[in-house]
């Protein structure tokens, strides 16, 4: 293995850094010593060099699952921007011609790839099974790993194939890498990739320069964002909604406003969502109105503000959402706009699913409630919910803290909440014994 010399001189060969951030040095020692790990660490923790590092100094090729065309395009991007030779990054997905894919393979079967990013379904399919068992496997990242989990905010029923492929493939380390996940979530990853002894990475979820804020939604939600984002010229923001129509008619409405502003929805064409990813990056425009199929890995530090049109369907996903403000650790508001309407909403697109998972759904919803509604400090709630406890009295950085309540009201309010969340992860608890037993 790698002295600490080396490994440093590693990181500032590759990445141009002096030092690790956090547990980044544990977890690559552990992965060059071919352990399986766990890594929770918050958007803009530095979670891709875990992986990425390790790659390019181990033998043969790491797999990298990850669910985005998109985030797969833009790290390979990065990696193969900063090495010397071709072909070091490659990812393999649907978007690729016949042509483009046997090139993939070549440059794999020579040894050049270190880093092969795979979509799920492409790992799954039994032709690139066969390929893959004739290539020396490094190790498995499964990057955005809550997508395993039906309790996780964005489930993808092709990551619970994952461990069959890999059983396929051939046996070699696994890093599960996630920016949320709560403990119901985290032990669902473990044991769906059969990691169950992996040891766990976990930073602290608290982003001190982010500011909390829940308005009600009215009539006037078009003017009251058009009058922030105007606060605040020139600054790189996302408006995130939860239907494409809105998407289209939100961004349609800020450019008649002279906001220089673009939807982004898996309905557009993928040449118009690369363009207006690497506009949103060069900063020629200022505003993405996206769903949440935007920001998934997208590097861009200095994004001020993240604004929610409609409640998100879950916590977790909330907190992932606007984890995308102030990743340089400058200043990020976060504005979310809250009418019971839109729960309602919500609570009638799970109609004709299964009844398991409408309950689930339902108990996410009841979280994301409970925190819109609450008069308590919203980072005290948000760092409670992923099993981290916040002492000080008062974050001075959310609408709860800088406009107080009465303490009286303010603290029954906190009685209800944790009561809340505590009937829900109990009921959590029962549906997960009841669903796999």
């Amino acid at each position: 293995m790698a002295t600490e010399v080396n490994l440093i001189e590693k990181l500032k060969h590759y990445f141009g850094f002096d030092k690790f951030k956090g547990d980044q040095e544990a977890i690559v020692r552990n992965v060059l010593a071919g352990n399986d790990s766990f890594v929770l660490m918050p958007t803009g923790g530095g979670k891709s060099l875990c992986y990425q590092l390790p790659s390019l100094i181990m033998d043969g090729t790491a797999i990298v699952v990850s669910p985005l065309i998109a985030l797969m395009k833009n790290q390979v991007d990065v990696i193969n921007g900063m090495s010397e030779e071709e072909g070091v990054a490659h990812y393999l997905n649907s978007s690729l011609n016949k042509a483009a894919i046997d090139q993939v393979k070549e440059d794999i079967m020579t040894g050049r790839t270190k880093l092969l990013y795979v979509a799920p379904e492409s790992l799954n399919k039994e032709e690139n099974i066969e390929f893959f068992k004739k290539v020396k496997i490094s190790f498995y990242a499964i990057d955005e790993a809550h997508c395993i989990s039906e309790w996780g905010h964005d489930f993808r029923p092709e990551y619970r194939k994952i461990r069959h492929a890999i059983d396929e493939i051939g046996d070699a380390p696994i890093i599960a890498l996630t920016a949320t996940a709560t403990d119901k979530v985290r032990t669902d990853i473990k044991r769906s990739l059969g990691i169950d002894d992996a040891p766990e990475y976990k930073s602290s979820f608290n982003r001190p320069n982010l500011y909390y804020e829940v308005r009600p939604k009215t009539k006037e939600i078009d003017k009251q964002i058009i009058m922030f984002i105007r606060q605040h010229p020139g600054k790189s923001g996302i408006v995130y909604c939860l239907s494409r129509k809105k998407v289209e008619e939100l961004a349609a409405v800020l450019r008649a406003n002279d906001i220089k502003a673009a939807p982004y929805h898996a309905g557009l064409d993928s040449a118009t969502r690369s363009e207006t990813q690497d506009d949103f990056l060069m900063e020629k425009i200022d505003v993405i109105v996206a769903t949440i199929a935007f920001g998934m890995g997208i590097d861009k530090p200095d994004v001020r503000f993240v604004i929610h049109y409609d409640i998100p369907k879950s916590l977790e996903g909330y907190y992932q959402e606007t984890g995308r403000a102030g990743r340089d650790g400058g200043e990020g508001k976060c504005i979310a706009f809250y009418s019971s309407k839109d729960l309602k909403k919500l609570e009638k697109f799970m109609e004709g699913k299964p009844v398991a998972e409408q309950d689930i759904g339902r108990q996410l919803l009841q979280e994301t409630a409970a925190y819109a509604e609450s008069s308590v400090c919203r980072r005290k709630m948000l760092l409670h919910y992923f099993g981290e406890e916040f002492t000080e009295e008062n974050c001075h950085n959310c609408d709860n803290c800088l406009h107080p309540k009465t303490k009286v009201e303010a603290q029954s309010a906190l009685t209800i909440v944790l009561q809340a969340v505590l009937a829900v992860k109990e009921n959590f608890r029962q549906e997960y014994i009841s669903v796999r037993l």
